[in-house]
């Protein structure tokens, strides 16, 4: 019988000796007092798991039958709360949630809200949840890489199923050789880069440290680093120069992007022609510098080899000095002067090299005496110290001397003149 108050009539049908009679009454029937028992499974579980929730709906005897209606769950732990509904069937409802993404211990509390016949109960219990387990993917890129070009490590963090969600923290990134870096997680992910890393393979480890819903996990990955490539130009100054002349070349060495970095060792510079030959010269902050004053008047290439170091291949760049003959300056002198007729007189030539260009001119100089009535032509030879020297006996008379210079494959000629008494 429903809840409710009941109207009872009582008819009796008479006998052959007896008519019919009627009574009548009232039964009110109250709301049967329920339970609600709770359960979860399963218990404990991980952080995002799916765990399920079931209620259990009884009558109080001296109730009976089955209740209807709906449960309405609510979980939390203080820090997250999911609230579900459940409608009842044969006096049971179950729900289902993965949304217990904090680790802790949660209380379940159902409660029934009764129906036409059953009043409403309430029951609890209490779900475990503990971190969820991870795992840690580690990669980089480019891979390999070269010398000084930045390399991004990116660790993937993420949870062991039945666990779900996004873990959030730090990740510590050591490489070995190299230097360690921190990188925080954003959606999962967490990213860091460097351009320290020389020549080599280097293993690295990525360690996330966990947080309050999820476990660490370490991964590893290795990263190799090949030698950057580079590039040689090479100058010289001053260009042109003149014999004797110092000559500054100077090799300038850099990395081919994506390589960065100062290239360090040695470059050998091939100088052709007269006077050149190798030279060596090292590299300081990327350029290496050579001179010389030994070119001979000529056009001179010069080839600049860059021989490599741990971190960086070798290369070459080319380049031409064009070396002009050196101006030079002669001055004329004779002795005595003055001279008696008949005595012999030695005429001098001193050559000199004129600044920038140096060294000692070599060849000839041709010299010329003559008074208007006599003339003698002789010739001398330069020696080492830049001297020509001839004697001759001249007759009586006031002499002109010219002395001039030829030059050489190096030196410019050049004149002087001087006068010379005969009595």
């Amino acid at each position: 019988m429903s809840a409710g108050t009941h109207t009872v009539t009582a008819t009796y049908s008479g006998d052959s000796n007896f008519t019919t009679s009627s009574g009548t009454d009232t039964q009110t029937v109250n709301l049967a007092s329920t339970t609600t028992a709770v359960s979860t499974t399963p218990d404990p579980s991980v952080v995002g798991q799916s765990v399920t929730f079931s209620a259990t709906v009884a009558p109080v005897a001296p109730g009976a039958g089955t209740p209807t209606g709906t449960v309405t769950f609510v979980a939390t732990d203080g820090v997250t709360t999911v609230t579900l509904t459940g409608t009842l069937s044969g006096g049971t409802t179950s729900v289902t949630t993965n949304g217990l993404v904090t680790a802790g211990v949660y209380v379940v509390t159902a409660t029934y809200s009764g129906d036409a016949d059953f009043t409403g109960s309430t029951g609890a219990d209490t779900q475990t949840v503990t971190q969820a387990s991870t795992t840690t993917a580690l990669s980089s890129s480019p891979d390999p890489s070269v010398v000084g070009q930045p390399v991004t490590f990116t660790a993937t963090v993420a949870p062991v199923a039945p666990g779900a969600g996004t873990p959030t923290g730090v990740v510590t990134f050591v490489i070995t050789g190299g230097p360690t870096l921190a990188g925080t997680l954003s959606g999962g992910t967490a990213t860091v880069s460097t351009n320290a890393l020389g020549v080599g393979t280097f293993p690295v480890t990525a360690t996330y440290s966990g947080d309050l819903n999820f476990t660490g996990s370490s991964g590893s990955d290795t990263q190799t680093v090949a030698q950057a490539s580079t590039t040689t130009a090479v100058s010289s100054l001053p260009d042109p120069s003149v014999f004797g002349q110092l000559v500054t070349f100077t090799a300038t060495v850099a990395p081919v992007s994506p390589g960065a970095g100062v290239p360090t060792g040695t470059v050998t510079f091939v100088i052709d022609g007269g006077g050149g030959g190798t030279l060596t010269g090292t590299v300081a902050g990327g350029v290496a510098t050579v001179t010389t004053s030994t070119l001979d008047a000529g056009l001179h290439n010069v080839t600049a080899t860059y021989n490599g170091d741990t971190n960086f291949s070798t290369s070459s760049g080319t380049d031409t000095q064009t070396v002009n003959q050196a101006s030079t300056l002669t001055t004329v002198s004779s002795f005595p002067d003055p001279s008696i007729s008949g005595n012999a007189v030695t005429i001098f030539a001193f050559v000199v090299a004129q600044p920038p260009g140096s060294g000692v001119p070599t060849g000839t100089v041709t010299f010329t005496v003559t008074d208007g009535v006599t003339t003698v032509t002789l010739t001398g030879t330069v020696d080492g110290s830049g001297v020509a020297a001839v004697s001759t006996p001249l007759p009586t008379g006031n002499y002109t001397i010219t002395g001039v210079y030829s030059g050489d494959t190096n030196f410019t000629g050049s004149s002087d003149t001087d006068t010379q008494t005969v009595i």
